[in-house]
């Protein structure tokens, strides 16, 4: 029987119908609306792309956008000011730093420089450190793996008592993702470019959470029947039929991986949807804890 498919569209549509009550709620009481305000520095044109779509979706829910845009030679102390001017704005309730900032800008100083009661991004240092630590709960958690863990719930997930592999370790996905399982009291095993004989540790998981960036890496035949499969993966490839001249593809081999999970994400449409509202869900958290609420 195939795989049950976790629609991260249809949960990220009914959370952001929910957010959007809570902006106009909040924007009746205070007088202006919630603020998200996003600091971009460089020509990466993904970058670039998400900041638009990040842009876009504020305004559906009716939260300000404010934007800091900066060229690839801008200078550490710009990037910094750039962030601390969002920092002293009380209009601007949550901070986003796009990331990679371009060669020659440190990011540490950068993301430590956020104030924490604006870090909706959840990469400032002590919201990291709080999520590795037994008992202490950070402020706001990053969006990508808050996404994942969303749709593992929506999919039904028993993450209590779980097997669970992810299979990377980035600062982005992998490593905050793991700890979080670990917080929701799964046991946890992380899987890297260094792991020997991965397939076998795949096989026991019963949950799987793919964040390698490697095009259908994960085949259908290393997943234990009836695993919960979230793809983070988002890998562009040519694919001559599209009318593009390209498409988007997993970190799983979905058409192998369907028939044995009995449930799984799809790229796009999975991870990605999710992504952008959590960053909003965060967003709107902020706002209320600043105004006292």
């Amino acid at each position: 029987m195939p795989a049950a498919i976790i629609d991260g569209k249809v949960v990220a549509d009914r959370m952001q119908a929910e957010i959007a009550e809570q902006a106009a709620r909040f924007t009746a009481k205070q007088g202006y609306p919630p603020g998200l305000g996003v600091v971009l520095a460089g020509d990466d044109p993904a970058s670039a792309q998400y900041v638009r779509m990040k842009s876009r979706a504020c305004e559906r829910v009716g939260i300000a956008s404010f934007s800091r845009v900066m060229t690839a030679a801008s200078t550490q102390q710009e990037v910094e000011d750039a962030v601390a001017s969002l920092n002293a704005d009380p209009k601007v309730h949550g901070i986003l730093v796009q990331l990679p900032l371009p060669k020659g800008i440190n990011e540490e100083p950068v993301l430590r420089l956020v104030s924490l009661d604006k870090d909706v991004d959840g990469f400032h240092p002590v919201n990291i450190g709080m999520l590795g630590m037994k008992g202490r709960d950070p402020l706001f958690t990053p969006a990508t793996p808050t996404g994942c863990m969303v749709l593992l719930k929506e999919a039904g997930a028993q993450i209590e008592g779980a097997n669970a592999v992810v299979i990377g370790r980035s600062n982005i996905v992998g490593l905050p993702v793991a700890l979080m399982l670990m917080k929701a009291n799964a046991t946890v095993t992380v899987c890297h470019s260094r792991t020997r004989d991965m397939q076998s540790i795949v096989r026991q998981a019963d949950i799987v959470i793919a964040a390698i960036g490697k095009a259908e890496f994960v085949k259908g035949d290393w997943l234990k029947p009836g695993a919960v499969v979230i793809d983070v993966g988002t890998n562009k490839v040519d694919d001559p039929n599209d009318e593009r001249g390209y498409t988007f593809i997993g970190d799983v081999e979905y058409s192998s991986a369907v028939n044995v999970a009995s449930a799984i994400t799809k790229v796009p449409g999975g991870v990605g949807p999710m992504t952008i509202t959590m960053l909003l869900a965060n967003t709107m958290k902020a706002a209320w804890r600043l105004a006292g609420e």
